[in-house]
């Protein structure tokens, strides 16, 4: 008999998930606001404040502090034009025309960003009543309402840092090179088809839509570690992840071309093996080495714990020599074969050439040279961004001092 699942169960189970939560977050917050706005403001049904709490309610505490601040703006531009129309023209066709002008128009040079069409809307809510000026501090009071409310709410209780929902989007992209990579090390032996090294390519080629859920999942926990409290070290995780995942989408570059390489082998050699048995051999566990060494790779910028950190580090520096050696003996097999027999001799070179790109960016000492330079590249734009924060950081570390 089927299991049978109830979807409330299943929304609990899932409670962590950036979906779920942004959902019970956002339902909370309109309704928190909705019941202070009827106690505050004089409307009946006072439906502006959940609506701005709705939107302003963000997975994140950063997200929701800028979503507010550009609404409330919108609002309030758009209820000053109102009136200053109202005051002049009153409401016409012609009127109503240069107020949705002028709204999305000033609405572009006050910054409200996506909420641009919240000045026209506001606007023309407050145009078309009787009573202008009490329905303009009515509306701007029932956003202040929502945005300050959808503000507390996750100041109160503080969003979930979205690091491990990313980590896990990076071991996965991992995972699947490391898959393409094994494949690779079973189809260099024999004769391949072209249609097996074209499915290869297709294979990697997928790896650039998986980059951009990634990338999707790293930006919302880049978010999350700015401005949380419960974060101390926000920049170097932002920092470590993000480096990392610019070496994984440099590798699964390399990694479709190469790709690509062999399947032009196959097309060239549609009668016979890719290679001779021993480079095949040679290639085989060369490949398998950078599977292990990709794996090791995102387990090192994913570990929260240092003592796995430094695991994983020692595993990805075994496997990089490991696959430093037996790429010397590919090198010599290959470059005996072509002085052999000198056919395709540029597509063997552009394999090793591929080979060896892949494998610089997955090096220890590079990573720890990028790393640096990113922080210190992030710390002087902040210093620059925010000079009066560094002085009081300064003289807080001199008082302590």
């Amino acid at each position: 008999m089927p299991e049978v699942t109830d979807p409330l169960l299943d929304l609990v189970r899932r409670h962590r998930e950036p979906v779920v939560a942004q959902t019970i977050r956002s339902t909370v917050a309109a309704v928190i606001a909705y019941v202070v706005a009827l106690v505050l403001s004089s409307q009946p049904a006072p439906l502006t404040a959940p609506l701005t709490a709705l939107i302003v309610v963000q997975v994140t505490l950063f997200a929701t502090l800028t979503t507010s601040m550009r609404r409330v703006n919108a609002v309030v531009v758009g209820v000053i034009i109102a009136i200053g129309f109202s005051s002049m023209v009153g409401l016409s066709w012609w009127s109503l025309g240069l107020t949705i002008l002028a709204s999305l128009v000033i609405g572009r040079f006050v910054r409200a960003g996506e909420f641009v069409p919240e000045v026209a809307i506001s606007a023309m809510l407050v145009l078309g009543v009787a009573r202008v000026t009490e329905t303009a501090l009515d509306r701007v009071l029932e956003t202040l309402i929502g945005a300050v409310v959808g503000l507390l709410f996750n100041v109160l209780f503080v969003p979930p840092v979205w690091v491990q929902p990313a980590s896990e989007a990076i071991e996965g992209l991992a995972g699947r090179m490391r898959g393409l990579l094994m494949s690779l090390s079973e189809e260099v032996h024999g004769h391949t088809s072209v249609a097996e090294a074209a499915e290869r390519l297709h294979e990697a080629r997928r790896l650039d839509h998986d980059i951009v859920q990634v990338d999707a999942a790293l930006r919302r926990a880049e978010e999350s570690l700015r401005l949380n409290p419960r974060v101390k070290e926000g920049m170097l995780s932002r920092v470590v992840l993000r480096t990392g995942l610019d070496t994984l989408e440099i590798a699964a570059v390399v990694l479709r071309t190469l790709t690509r390489t062999l399947t032009d082998l196959a097309r060239a050699r549609t009668e016979e093996p890719l290679f001779a048995p021993e480079i095949a051999a040679g290639l085989s566990e060369l490949f398998v080495h950078m599977s292990r060494s990709i794996e090791s790779f995102a387990v090192l910028i994913t570990s929260q714990v240092s003592a796995s950190a430094e695991e994983a580090e020692e595993q990805l520096v075994r496997e990089l020599d490991a696959s430093l050696g037996s790429r010397e003996v590919v090198a010599h097999l290959l470059l005996d074969g072509v002085q052999e027999h000198p056919r395709q001799w540029q597509l063997h070179g552009a394999l090793l050439a591929e080979i060896d790109r892949i494998l610089d960016e997955l090096e220890v000492e590079k990573r720890s040279t990028r790393l640096v330079e990113e922080l210190d590249r992030q710390s002087r734009e902040q210093r620059e961004k925010y000079p009066l924060v560094d002085k009081l950081r300064g003289r807080l570390r001199l008082g302590r001092e």
